[in-house]
C-alpha cells in the first residue's frame, strides 16, 4: 500500500444522473479523498440482457476520478446477479434447511456451489479485467462483496453433490468418514456416499460431525469462488492486488483465517452494534482481528460508517465526535485505509437510511464537517502508513472451534466462545495492553503470553503448537471448556481438558453448569460453569468451597500453564489477567485511565506514533513509560509522534 492514508467510500454514482458525477468529485477532493471503491453493485447495468455489455458509463466514472487524482478500488460486481440470472437459471438461487428456494429481490442470491453462477460470475468478472487493467485510475481489484453474510450455507442438491465430493477429498472412504462422525450413534453409518446430505432440517439434532463439516465445506466454497476470481484477475493484470472485504469479527459464517491467506492484502468492514455496551470495544477487537488476519501487515478498513446504519432494531447515530474516534482507532490498530459506506447517502432501496459521507442534508451538517475534518487530519498522519503494531499477547480463535460449539446438544447454552474471546480482549483493553488474535496452528514465537478464552475444538497439531509455545518458555491462560474434543467433534477421553490434560496438570471428571453466581475462597466472583477437578501435578491457586480447583498453575518446560475451571466476573478475570501479564513480561502500551485506548505504531527506523483516545466525557491524562504525560480531553484523541 501506497505511503498515505487511503480515504474514501464505496462510491454509487449509477444511483444518480450523470450531472451529479462532477459535483460528487468536486466534494471528495474538498473533503480529501483519494480511494472509493466503484462497481460493487453494477452487474445488472453493465450486463443489462445475458450477454450484452455496457460500459461507456463506467468509462466515463473511471476517467473522471483519474483526472481528479482519485484511485479506485474496481469491483467485480459478482455480490449481486442481475434479475436475469434468477429468471433464466432458477437452479442457481440458494435453498434454505427448510428446502425453500430463495428468490431474486435482495443481493446474494445465488448457490455458492452452482457452476452455472461461477461461469457467469467469471464472465463479468473477465470483462471488467479485460477493459479497466491498465486504466490509470485501477488501484485495487475489491472482488465481490462482504461473500457469505447472505448466502453462507445453500443447501441445494447442487450442493449437496458438491458437499459429497469434498468430503471424499477429505476422508478419502466412507470407513474413515463414518468414524470422524460417529454415524454409529442414531444408526447414521453410510453405506453409500450417495446417501449423504447437507444437514437440513430433521425432526431432531443433526449430527455434530455432519454439521460442523457443512460448515467447513460452505466456508471453503466461498473462498473457492474467491480465489477463481482472483486467478483470473491475476492473469489479466499481474501488478495489482486483489482483495475482498471480509467482515471479521462480526460475522462466522467464514472462515477468515482461510480468505486471509489468499488475498493479497486484508480488508474488512466494521459496524458498531448499538445494543453492545461497549461498542468502541469490540471495534478494537474487530481491528485486531484484521490486523492478525494480515500476519501483523497494516490492512484496510473498507467500509465502515459515518453514523447511523439501517438494519439494526434501533439504528444509533454517532455522537459528535466519534467518528473520528472510530476512524483513528482502526488507524491505531494497524488500518492503512480509513473508508466508508457510502459516498452519497441513497434516496431509494434497501440502504436509503445507512448514513454516508455526504448526507441527505448536503454539506450543512455535523457528518459532513466531520468528513472534511478527518480527511485533514489523515492527510497530516501520512507518516503513519506502513507502519506496524506490536503485541506480545495473542488470543487463540478457530472458526472450526466456533462452529462446533454452536451444535445445539451443548451442556450449556451460556458458554459463547466468541463473547468469551471478545470479554478477555476487553480486559486487555482496559489494562492498555495490545492483543492479537492466532489461529490454534498458528506462529506463536514472537509472543510471551497466550490466551485460550474457550477453545473447545482443538486439533493435535493445535494442542501440541501451545504445549511448544509454553515449552519455550511462554506463559498460557486457558479459560474452562477448552481442548475437550478432536477436529471431528470427538471427545478426547481420559479426563477433561483431554488435549491439555498433562500440559495443564489437571483433571476434569464432570461439568456442572451453574444457574447463578459463586464466590471461590479467594473471593473471586464467578458463574455460568464450574467443573469437579483434581490437581495431577499443578499448583492450586484458588479453590470452590467445596475444595476443588477452580484455578491451576502448572510449570512446563521454561513457562507455565494457568488454568481456570470457571468463568471469573469481569473484575476477577482482570485480576488474573493482570497476573499472568505481570509473569509473563507483558506490559502496557502506557499508563492509562479508565476508557482511554492507547495503542503504538511503529516504522521499522524507529519513528512511531502513539494513539490516545479518550472515550469517556471526562478529561484523562496518559502516563508514558518515559514518565511524559499526553493530556487528551473527553471525547477527543491525540496522535504523538516519537522515537
Amino acid at each position: 500500500m501506497p505511503d498515505v492514508i487511503a480515504y474514501g467510500a464505496d462510491w454509487n454514482p449509477e444511483q444518480w444522473p450523470e450531472e451529479v458525477w462532477a459535483e460528487d468529485v468536486a466534494l471528495m477532493r474538498r473533503a480529501g479523498v483519494n480511494r472509493v471503491s466503484v462497481g460493487i453493485f453494477s452487474w445488472s447495468l453493465l450486463e443489462p440482457v445475458e450477454g450484452v455489455f455496457e460500459f461507456d458509463w463506467l468509462d466515463r466514472v473511471l476517467d473522471l476520478l483519474a483526472a481528479n487524482g482519485i484511485r479506485a478500488n474496481l469491483a467485480t460486481p459478482t455480490a449481486a446477479p442481475p434479475p436475469w440470472f434468477g429468471d433464466a437459471y432458477p437452479e442457481a438461487l440458494p435453498v434454505d434447511a427448510d428446502g425453500r428456494r430463495l428468490q431474486h429481490g435482495s443481493r446474494q442470491g445465488f448457490c455458492p456451489s452452482s457452476p452455472i453462477y461461477r461461469e457467469k460470475a467469471l464472465r463479468i468478472a473477465e470483462q471488467v479485467a479485460a477493459r479497466y487493467r491498465d486504466h490509470p485510475a485501477l488501484a485495487l481489484w475489491h472482488v465481490h462483496n462482504e461473500y457469505g453474510c447472505h448466502n453462507a450455507r445453500c443447501y441445494c442438491d447442487a450442493s449437496a453433490a458438491a458437499f459429497r465430493a469434498w468430503l471424499r477429498s477429505r476422508y478419502r472412504s466412507l470407513d474413515a468418514l463414518n468414524d470422524a462422525w460417529g454415524t454409529a450413534f442414531w444408526s447414521q453409518h453410510y453405506s453409500d456416499w450417495a446417501q449423504i446430505l447437507p444437514p437440513r432440517a430433521t425432526p431432531s439434532f443433526t449430527n455434530p460431525g455432519q454439521q460442523l463439516d457443512y460448515r467447513r465445506f460452505s466456508s471453503d466454497a466461498l473462498v473457492e469462488l474467491y480465489v477463481a476470481e482472483r486467478d483470473l484477475l491475476r492473469r489479466l493484470a499481474p501488478d495489482v492486488p486483489a482483495t475482498t472485504n471480509l467482515m471479521a469479527g462480526a460475522h462466522w459464517n467464514m472462515d477468515c483465517w482461510a480468505f486471509a491467506a489468499q488475498v493479497d492484502v486484508v480488508s474488512t468492514d466494521h459496524y458498531l452494534v448499538g445494543s453492545r455496551p461497549e461498542p468502541h470495544v469490540d471495534l478494537a477487537f474487530a481491528a485486531d482481528y484484521a490486523r492478525s488476519l494480515n500476519g501483523g501487515r497494516p490492512w484496510l478498513l473498507m467500509e465502515h460508517s459515518t453514523s447511523a446504519v439501517n438494519w439494526q432494531p434501533r439504528n444509533l447515530a454517532k455522537a459528535p465526535g466519534e467518528l473520528r474516534r472510530n476512524s483513528l482507532a482502526h488507524l491505531a490498530r494497524g488500518a492503512d485505509g480509513i473508508m466508508f459506506f457510502q459516498w452519497r447517502a441513497s434516496r431509494a432501496g434497501a440502504e436509503k437510511w445507512h448514513s454516508a459521507m455526504l448526507p441527505h442534508a448536503g454539506t450543512g451538517t455535523k457528518i459532513w464537517r466531520e468528513v472534511e475534518a478527518l480527511g485533514a487530519e489523515l492527510a497530516g498522519l501520512a507518516g503513519v502508513a506502513g507502519s506496524t503494531v506490536t503485541a506480545e499477547a495473542a488470543i487463540l480463535l478457530d472458526h472450526s472451534s466456533v462452529w462446533a460449539q454452536d451444535h445445539p446438544a451443548q451442556p450449556s447454552s451460556e458458554l459463547d466462545p466468541v463473547e468469551e474471546a471478545k470479554r478477555w480482549h476487553a480486559a486487555l483493553w482496559r489494562a492498555g495492553i495490545t492483543c492479537d488474535l492466532a489461529h490454534p496452528e498458528g506462529d506463536l514465537t514472537g509472543y510471551r503470553l497466550v490466551l485460550v478464552p474457550q477453545l473447545y475444538l482443538v486439533s493435535d497439531s493445535g494442542a501440541a503448537n501451545l504445549a511448544a509455545f509454553v515449552r519455550r518458555g511462554g506463559v498460557a491462560l486457558v479459560g474452562p471448556y477448552s481442548g475437550i474434543v478432536d477436529e471431528h467433534d470427538r471427545v478426547r477421553l481420559g479426563g477433561y481438558p483431554g488435549a491439555w490434560r498433562e500440559l495443564l496438570g489437571v483433571s476434569v471428571e464432570e461439568f456442572f453448569p451453574l444457574d447463578g453466581p459463586i464466590r471461590l475462597a479467594s473471593g473471586a466472583r464467578a458463574g455460568v460453569w464450574s467443573e469437579v477437578a483434581r490437581s495431577t501435578g499443578a499448583q492450586v491457586l484458588d479453590t470452590y468451597a467445596t475444595g476443588e480447583p477452580a484455578r491451576t498453575r502448572n510449570e512446563w518446560g521454561e513457562g507455565a500453564a494457568h488454568y481456570l475451571t470457571t468463568r471469573l466476573d469481569a473484575a476477577a478475570l482482570a485480576g488474573v489477567l493482570a497476573e499472568v501479564c505481570a509473569e509473563a513480561g507483558v506490559e502496557p502500551v502506557a499508563t492509562t485511565a479508565p476508557g482511554v485506548e492507547v495503542v503504538r505504531r511503529s516504522h521499522a527506523d524507529g519513528r512511531s506514533f502513539l494513539f490516545a483516545i479518550n472515550h469517556t466525557a471526562e478529561d484523562a491524562v496518559v502516563t508514558l513509560p518515559d514518565g511524559g504525560t499526553v493530556a487528551v480531553p473527553a471525547g477527543d484523541a491525540r496522535v504523538v509522534p516519537g522515537r
